[in-house]
Parts: C-alpha cells; structure tokens; sequence
C-alpha cells in the first residue's frame, strides 16, 4: 500500500527541460553533412573521453564518459569532433531566453538541462504540459534542436519523466497517476540509482519503486547510508525541494555530468577537457585568477568542494590542470561521483603574468 507522508506538496507544476544529445546535436547542425553517422564530442587523442554521442553512436554501445580508446574499439568508424563549448554556452543562454519568457523560476542543472516551475507562469497558460510543448517548439524554431520534457508536481518526478519519451517527446504525471507509475517503475531510473545501489536493492528482490516501499526507513539507511533517508522519499514520489534560480557567481566554471558514478582515480580522466574549457573561457573573458575549486558530487546528492588560492594568477591550461590534480588527491577516496567541475574565482584582467605561480593558501 503506498502510503505519502503528511507534507507532499502535489500543487505544484514543474516542468524538467532535457536538451536532446545537446553537444552532439549542436554539432550536427553546425555541420549537417554529418547527420546520419556516428559523431562523439570528443578531442582524438588516447587519454581523451567522450563529452557526448549522438544517437547513431548511442546504437555503437558509445556514451559519455566513455574513453576514446574504448569507443574506437567499439565503433571504428566513428567521427570525432572536438567539443566548442563558447558555442553550447551560446546556444544555452538562448534556451534560456525561451524559459525566462514563461516564469524567473528557472533552475539550470548543466547547459543542457534545467527545472521549471510553472505553477503561475508569466503568460498564464493554464496547463504546464501546454507550456512544455510551446518551449520545445520554440526552442526548435530558434535553434534547430530538439529538447524533451517532463511535467509533474515535484523535481524528481519531472526528471524521471523527462526520460520517458525521448528524444523530441515529453510525459506528463499528474498526482492522480503518480502512485501506479511508480509501482512500476524500475529502481534504475531513480536519479542516483547506479549499478552498485541497484546491485545492493536487487540482493533483497527489489527491482521497481513499488518494491522499495515495503523497506522501512531506517532499513534503507541501514543499506545505503544517510541517502537512505532521500530514497525512501522518492520511491514513495516525494520531493519538496524547491526551483532554485541560480545567482550570477564571480567565477568561471564548468562541469559535466557523468551516467554512471566514477571512482575518484577515474575522475582524473576528465580533469583534462574541463582545464581546457575553463582555459578557454578565460582567454574570451581576457581574465585570469588565482583561486582554483574542484567540486565533485556523489549520485545520492552530497557535494564535496576543495580550493588553494594561489600568489599570483594561473597562467594557462596546463597550470590549472595541475592545481585541479592536485586538489583531487584531497577528494575523500571512499564514494564514488557523479558530477565533475572546476571553478576559478579571484579574477582579474589579463596582463602579463610571472611564470612562477606560488600557492598561498589552502582550503
């Protein structure tokens, strides 16, 4: 029997936006004579890792996260194209444009995806799945790419659905279908849910939402640490947690997402791509800055961030590479992550700067 807790706020209407594929679609319209093959975002280079696939690659059993080594060996004929994140920066602010038309509740997760509350939106649509469906038109009409959506009462559930009919598609779960969707609903799909977490459920004949619920809390917080008290929320489709509009921060950043959790050795793998990227970003902005923060989140939500300020500005990828190595070495070793990023603050103009840089503090 599914049994809500007292406090299930079911009023509100949250739409999750998913882009579809987004680095690799923005490179296939950029260059249309590759549609229809197997395109990875990626540098070609041994030590490399895939940004994103398109759904030709996806068939190969390519994927995000992969290693170019292994996705060679997989599908030699896959065309690599190196990532332009400027570009998907670009894109991104444009979809956001869209959003910002319908309501200033607009919580960015990654470039290609964000939560949207639209319980009263600015246009005063009166069915959130109306409202989803004229974002994914507009957003084809402005851009060419194709986006999916989720449309439900809380966070989790708009990100579970969102999934449901991609690509080009959305699903909408209204409160009176929430209860016979999760029933069914494989513990897989639950964000956080990796293979080891699914391993652990399936020891105890646990495969869907529904089979969860007959686990007390204090069970699942026995099995699965402090998120044990999270999960017995979600497969029970509660989440309260609120559409956060994020703040303009005074940093460069950038950070990816991975599909499956990473020991932090594997981490080092990415460090590479996101030094460039944020390199990059620092020569458009003709910026530089001394602090360097690393921030690693685990799949059941818990973030962990590390930083060392140095004397004077870092001067190139190279530098930041290494100040992002150096601060994974103080990473805990025990969780495994999901999410990868590198921020740099302290910013100043760009000037000629000394080729020695100095650590001055430690965090």
């Amino acid at each position: 029997m599914l049994i809500f807790p007292l406090i299930n706020d079911l009023s509100r209407k949250i739409i999750h936006i998913d882009m579809d594929a987004f680095y690799a679609s923005v490179e296939l319209r950029e260059q249309p004579h590759l549609r229809g093959l197997p395109v990875v975002v990626a540098w070609d280079s041994p030590r490399s890792v895939i940004c994103a696939a398109s759904y030709e690659a996806r068939a190969f059993g390519l994927r995000s996260a992969m290693s170019a080594a292994r996705a060679k060996q997989l599908c030699p004929q896959a065309v690599f194209v190196p990532p332009h994140f400027d570009l998907y920066r670009q894109v991104s602010r444009q979809i956001h444009q869209i959003f910002h038309q319908y309501t200033d509740l607009v919580e960015p997760l990654a470039l290609d995806e964000a939560y949207l509350d639209v319980s009263h939106n600015k246009l005063s649509v009166p069915y959130a799945t109306d409202v989803a469906s004229q974002i994914r038109a507009q957003i084809f009409q402005q851009t060419g790419l194709t986006a999916s959506a989720g449309i439900a009462p809380n966070k989790f559930l708009a990100k579970v659905a969102s999934d449901w009919r991609k690509p080009n598609g959305q699903f909408v779960l209204p409160p009176p279908k929430i209860a016979a969707f999760l029933h069914g609903l494989p513990i897989e799909k639950i964000p956080g849910v990796g293979q080891k977490t699914a391993q652990k459920l399936h020891r105890f004949g646990w495969k869907t939402a529904g089979d969860v619920q007959a686990a007390s809390r204090m069970q699942l917080v026995h099995l699965l640490g402090q998120w044990g008290y999270r999960f017995y929320d979600l497969v029970r489709g509660v989440d309260n947690r609120p559409v956060q509009p994020s703040r303009e921060r005074v940093q460069i950043s950038t950070e990816i997402t991975v599909p499956d959790d990473l020991p932090r050795e594997e981490i080092a793998l990415h460090l590479p791509d996101l030094a460039h990227d944020i390199s990059l970003q620092m020569q458009r902005k003709r910026t530089r800055g001394q602090t360097v923060t690393l921030k690693l989140k685990t799949s059941d939500f818990h973030i962990y961030t590390r930083s060392q300020t140095y004397s004077s500005p870092l001067p190139d990828a190279e530098s930041l590479l290494k100040a992002a190595c150096t601060l994974l070495q103080k990473m805990p070793v025990e969780p495994e992550y999901r999410l990868i990023g590198i921020g740099i603050s302290h910013l100043q103009p760009d000037r000629q700067q000394p080729d020695l840089w100095h650590t001055e503090s430690t965090e």
